[in-house]
Formats: structure tokens, C-alpha cells, sequence
């Protein structure tokens, strides 16, 4: 029951982060995951989709900062990540892109 729970929050985040790119959203305080709004997501978008991420941006970064990287990690075995174009690995690397600490217990998430 929790997995069928985590699947559509993501769901749901995605739809609205994929209708934000398009700018078919409202705008406003929109959807969050893990204490990462829209922006955030979007933000670090381009560098969690294939076939040429880029590097994260400062902004990306900052979003990744303030999330909650053990509740993001929880989706590392996700099978709505790569139906959506986001690649799990290159969302594990995010952390250590930006500096930031791997939580304990996220082996997903790639160390330095």
C-alpha cells in the first residue's frame, strides 16, 4: 500500500512539474516532494534526463539543499523515474554533484 502511495505522489508531482515546463500551470506554491517544490524540480530536471544531462545549476543546488535526501533516496528503485525520462542514477549523483552529504543508508546515492 505505502509503494502504490509513493507511486502516484510522483505521479502526481511529475504531471504537475511536466505542466509547469509548459506553462500550463497557474503558478503559485504548486506541488513538492521531499521539501523540494516545482521550482526545485525543474531546476534540477536537465541534469537527471538522458541522452546529455547537464551539470547541475546553482539553483538546482540550492533546492537539493533544503530536500529531504533520505525521503528522495527512497525513490532510487522507482520504476515511475525512468517512465517519466529521469534517469535513477543520475538523480543518486545529484547529491554529490552539489557538495552534499549522502545520507546513511541511500547506497543509491553515488559517493564521492
Amino acid at each position: 500500500m505505502a509503494v502504490k502511495l509513493a507511486v502516484l505522489v510522483m505521479v502526481v508531482v511529475v504531471a504537475a512539474v511536466e505542466a509547469t515546463s509548459r506553462g500550463t500551470s497557474a503558478g503559485g506554491g504548486g506541488a513538492s516532494l521531499c521539501k523540494m517544490n516545482e521550482d526545485g524540480l525543474l531546476a534540477c530536471k536537465p541534469s537527471v534526463t538522458k541522452p546529455n544531462p547537464a551539470d547541475p545549476t546553482a539553483a538546482c543546488c540550492k533546492a537539493l539543499s533544503g530536500a529531504d535526501l533520505t525521503c528522495l533516496c527512497s525513490y532510487k528503485n522507482s520504476m515511475v523515474l525512468p517512465a517519466l525520462g529521469i534517469d535513477p542514477d543520475l538523480a543518486m549523483g545529484l547529491p554529490v554533484k552539489c557538495g552534499l552529504p549522502v545520507p546513511a543508508g541511500c547506497s543509491g546515492m553515488k559517493q564521492p
